[in-house]
């Protein structure tokens, strides 16, 4: 099976939950402990191999552009997550914010077909009207694992997108061990995902989810064993997941070796990490960024939270690895038992877990 290259944007959370950049906590100003020292010690080592891996940027507009893995889309440091934009009480107003993220320098925009009804999508299409759609690099995202929920998923993304190409379509919430041998079984999704990639309706493919570093690494493998390599793979990548379950010490060297495109999601743990009092928003924006990811997708559900978001990619400088440690060292005990990281503890974020019947 293989991915048919084409020439040629949080978030995943299904449940409602304040936007990312919603509270804006201090971090907490205590001394270090001996086990923060430790952590910071191990951070230290960790990421004096990681400082080099920081990927070049070419800013537009003041905003960072990366390149996306080997598809060499050029995306923005900052991607527009979603589900918030369906949270949002005024319609208008989330359109006001996409336009505006837009016109700012953004052009990855993150969204899923079960966003909030659909109407997640239904916003973030009438935004793209009237000449927008062209400054988007637009993602979207289908439960279906079987080929005709995948498929019917995929027409009703384009409808209401008002588009007649998603540029990258992900598998969402791969969240559990038999979801990559469904997607890839005769009669699975991703037989839906390639005929709309050859049909010309998707550019590139990928997977998200945010439960087990363990699932996206057989996700992987079940590919490759398919003769499948992914585009693009998005997870949790923050200053808690970092020293718990973590995808970033084992997915992100995997994708790296592999020159797959690295999307970040909740850099504030859907603003759970900022109720730790640990890390300040652009602390948590910023450590996400100083990784090699393509993008760091966040919520934004007001005009002024997406300006910290632009204010925080245009700020970005490389962190040296005392820096790292530092912040890992302060973030180190709160992110022992992932209390605040509930995606990869609980079903509270897992929205096929309440809805099955989006599975196929």
């Amino acid at each position: 099976m293989k991915n048919k290259k084409n020439q040629g944007n949080q978030e995943d959370s299904p449940h409602p939950h304040l936007a990312e950049g919603s509270r804006t906590h201090e971090a907490a100003d205590s001394g270090i402990s001996r086990r923060g020292f430790l952590g910071f010690a191990a951070a230290s080592v960790f990421m004096a191999h990681a400082d080099q891996q920081v990927p070049r940027s070419e800013p537009r507009s003041g905003i960072p552009y990366r390149t996306l893995g080997r598809s060499k889309e050029k995306v923005s440091l900052i991607g527009l997550g979603g589900y918030h934009l369906g949270k949002q009480a005024d319609p208008q107003e989330s359109i006001r914010i996409i336009r505006t993220g837009l016109d700012e320098g953004i052009n990855f925009l993150d969204n899923c077909w079960d966003y909030n009804g659909g109407e997640s999508e239904i916003r973030m299409g009438n935004a793209l009207r009237d000449g927008y759609r062209q400054k988007a690099f637009l993602m979207s995202k289908i439960d279906g694992r079987t080929k005709a929920a995948a498929a019917s998923q995929i027409n009703e993304s384009l409808r209401r997108l008002q588009t007649d190409r998603i540029d990258l379509l992900q598998f969402h919430e791969v969240i559990r061990d038999t979801d990559p041998d469904r997607i890839f079984a005769e009669g699975g999704g991703m037989e839906a995902v390639l005929e709309a990639q050859k049909a010309g309706k998707i550019r590139f493919i990928g997977f998200t989810g945010h439960k087990s570093p363990d699932i996206h690494l057989k996700m992987l493998a079940t590919a490759s064993k398919h003769g499948f390599a992914f585009d693009a793979v998005q997870m949790p990548l923050n200053v808690m997941d970092a020293h718990f379950n973590s995808f970033e010490k084992k997915v992100l060297p995997v994708l790296l070796k592999n020159d797959v495109g690295v999307l970040g999601m909740k850099p504030m743990g859907d603003h759970f990490i900022l109720e730790s009092k640990t890390a300040t928003p652009v602390e948590c924006l910023h450590y996400a960024m100083n990784l090699p990811t393509s993008v760091v997708i966040t919520g934004c559900d007001s005009l002024s939270i997406l300006q910290q978001a632009l204010q925080a990619a245009r700020s970005f400088q490389p962190m040296d690895s005392s820096q790292v440690g530092a912040l890992l060292a302060k973030t180190a005990k709160a992110a022992e038992a992932g209390q605040f990281e509930l995606y990869k503890t609980s079903h509270q974020f897992d929205g096929t877990y309440a809805n099955p019947q989006w599975l196929g």
